[in-house]
């Protein structure tokens, strides 16, 4: 089963052209550098769902609160910051 984590674009810190860039991603406090070609439209404060490094869709705010939410109760994040 794949699993995809919602988490907040804070920074974009290498960029190669509008479609290569790579950014940070805030998950609840915790930050990883995170592969942006799959959505060359996000932008800074974007909520976008992350699969083993890379961003795959935009999703809103709400949305990804709710899923991060559900995911801290099922205890699937106590791995995420390793």
């Amino acid at each position: 089963m794949c699993l995809s984590i919602p988490g907040k674009l804070i920074a974009i810190t290498s960029q190669l052209d509008d479609t290569f860039r790579i950014g940070k991603v805030s998950f609840d406090g915790v930050i990883k550098e995170v592969n942006l070609t799959l959505v060359p439209e996000a932008k800074i404060g974007d909520y976008v769902m992350v699969h083993v490094g890379a961003a795959i869709s935009i999703v809103n705010e709400e949305e990804a609160k709710k899923t991060f939410e559900i995911l801290k109760q099922l205890g699937d994040l106590d791995d995420l910051d390793t």
